[in-house]
Order: structure tokens, then sequence, then C-alpha cells
């Protein structure tokens, strides 16, 4: 019951919008005519701009602070967990709330959405982060624009350990994205506090490691208004090949569904075998 109900309401929705279902194209050049698109590459953009304040600004010790200690670390934690939540339930319903060119990329990959898309939504996030990293800096004291929350490898840590971290946390993240957003799952908890309880516990688990990234873009963003780059190809490089690898190992692997009937045909299958009273009963009470 609940995979009807949720389907009727994406149909009503989409149908409210006038919204068509995927081309299934890998590129399709004819998305930039529609505003739907534009708008949520702004929703993008508006997204990075403020994950990049909301979630750096917790890293940043102006009072008085130990920075090593275990409480500093799970305000940062919370604070870019929070900062995700809060955005996906602002923008997810107009973009997806990807705010993670990471994302945008897997989400290619695994054709939920088009290359041409996934590219502009990674313009819009790159430019979101570099002014949002300077909106940060605008508004913090001058002697922390050294380091405004910029990401980096631990004590010790080489740059292939830092690598493997940070392509483990990003397969993680975006495996609970897949899994929270399948249209084929019937659920009705809420894939904003799952993936931002997901992104609380990559910082808890690999912060010391490497600032637990899992971003790109989150990473450029101080970089770029810090002018600190060391070890930045890593924030890249590991985050990117974390969400393909999950995007190829849901989609071919471990995704239930692979075979199965998608909810719109197993609705058609139902109504095909129940007499039509029986069925427009049960359709009116679910939508009821």
């Amino acid at each position: 019951m609940e995979a009807l109900f949720i389907h009727i309401a994406n149909k009503l929705e989409a149908i409210r919008f006038g919204r068509q279902s995927p081309s299934g194209k890998i590129v399709d050049l004819s998305e930039l005519k529609s505003v739907e698109l534009w708008r949520a590459v702004f929703a993008e953009f508006l997204a990075q701009v403020l994950f990049l304040f909301l979630g750096c600004a917790s890293a940043i010790a102006i009072s008085a602070t130990n920075e090593s200690s275990d409480i500093y670390l799970v305000k940062i934690a919370l604070s870019f967990g929070l900062a995700i939540m809060a955005l996906i339930q602002m923008f997810g319903h107009v973009s997806g709330g990807h705010i993670n060119p990471a994302v945008s990329i897997a989400m290619a990959v695994a054709m939920n959405i088009s290359v041409v898309r996934a590219v502009l939504y990674v313009i819009a996030q790159i430019l979101g982060a570099i002014v949002g990293g300077f909106l940060l800096k605008g508004l913090t004291p001058t002697r922390f624009h050294d380091n405004l929350a910029v990401t980096n490898l631990g004590h010790g840590v080489t740059q292939a350990q830092g690598f493997g971290v940070e392509l483990l946390l990003t397969f993680t993240l975006v495996t609970v994205i897949f899994g929270t957003t399948d249209p084929n799952r019937a659920s009705f908890g809420s894939p904003a506090l799952l993936i931002g309880l997901t992104v609380t516990l990559g910082h808890l688990a690999g912060i010391n490691y490497t600032g637990s990234s899992m971003n790109p873009s989150r990473s450029l963003g101080s970089a770029v208004a810090s002018n600190a780059w060391d070890n930045h190809w890593i924030y890249w490089v590991g985050p990117i090949a974390g969400g393909v690898l999950s995007a190829l190992v849901y989609k071919l692997i471990i995704n239930p569904y692979r075979g199965v009937l998608n909810v719109e045909e197993a609705i058609n299958k139902l109504k095909n075998d129940l007499p039509a009273s029986h069925f427009d009963d049960i359709t009116l009470k679910t939508v009821e």
C-alpha cells in the first residue's frame, strides 16, 4: 500500500508541474529549453553557497577552543550533517539536492540524470562553493583567513591512504543516497535525515584522516578562499571515484529491483488481475 501511495503522489506531482519522464538519452540537449532545469541549476548553486558557509563555519575556532577535542570534532560532524539535512529539505524537490559533484556524476553514471544536467549541476556547485568560500572569508576575522576549514591529510596519513579514505566515505554516502531515493522502494522514511546522518557518520569516522570532505566542491571553496592547495587532488579524485564505484555497484550488483516489475507495471498487473470495482476502491481509499 505504501508503494501505491508513493507512486500516486509522484504521478500527481508530475502532472501538476508538467514534468516529463526521463528520456533515457545519455545526452539530451532538449533539456536546455526547460525552465525546470535552470531552476534546478540555480537551486544547486544556492544550496552549495549555504552548505559551504554553514558547514565550514563550524570548523573555525573563533572562541578559545581545543580543536583536537572530541566535542569540537563532534560539533563539526553534526554541523555538516545537519546542513545537508536542511538543504535537502529546502531544495531536494527542486533539483534532487545533490550539492556535491561526486553525487551528480554518480547519478549520471547510473543514468538517473542526463549528462547535460550533471555538467550544469557540477558547474553550479563549483561556482556556489567559491562564492560560499569568499562569503565565509568576508564574515570571518582576518587571522583565520589562511585556513577556512581547508581539508588536508592528518598527521602521518599518506596520499594513498587519504585517497582510500575519501573513496570509501563517499562510496558509503552515495550508496545511502541511491538506497533512500530509489523510486522502486516503498518507504516513508526521510531521505534528508538519513543522508544527513550519513554525512555526520562520515565526519565522525574520517575527520582525523582527511577532514572528511566527501565533496569536491566543498574542498574547493575552502581552498580557493584560503589559497591552500596541499593534497587538493585527493578531494576530487577520491570522492568522484567513490561515487562512480557506488553507482556501478548499486545498479549492477546490489540493486534488488533489477529484473523486477516497477511500480507502474505492478499496478497495471494488479489492475488486470482484480475486478475493476475492487481496484478503483483500493485507489480511492489510498488517495483519501
